[in-house]
């Protein structure tokens, strides 16, 4: 997730989320099985949506106007998909996208609802970037 945030810089609210709360564009944490590890990435593609990433820019739904996204650490690059996102899944991308390991390249390609963890609310670190997220 670098530049964003970094490993031990984060709080993330541990509570249960509905699925209308879940928004894309905010950055969650959740345990991940197929990789044995709890990992923090951001909401990219609802349920019911389809993504797909055309040299470097994400696009939903088939839209010809990409996803105005964060700014990351360097241009994204590569086409992947398209994704079409099932029921109760989300479809997550780190914001180091061309050194991150996500969506786009696990086996099991989405995050289900109930591997949801939490929320990144607040970076407290490096204390000159403090702010919520």
């Amino acid at each position: 997730m670098i530049p964003t945030i970094s490993e031990h810089s984060v709080l993330i609210s541990l509570r249960e989320y509905n699925t209308d709360e879940l928004q894309r564009g905010e950055i969650y944490s959740f345990h991940s099985d197929e990789l044995g590890k709890t990992l923090i990435k951001r909401l990219i593609g609802l349920p019911g949506e389809t993504v797909e990433i055309r040299d470097g820019h994400i696009y939903i739904n088939g839209s010809d106007t990409p996803l105005e996204d964060v700014e990351t650490k360097e241009p994204m690059e590569g086409s992947f998909g398209p994704y079409t996102v099932p029921e109760d899944c989300y479809f997550v991308m780190g914001d180091n996208r061309n050194n991150s390991r996500d969506s786009r390249y696990w086996e099991h390609t989405f995050v289900t609802e109930d591997e949801i963890l939490g929320k990144a609310v607040f970076r407290y670190w490096p204390v000159n970037k403090m702010k919520f997220l």
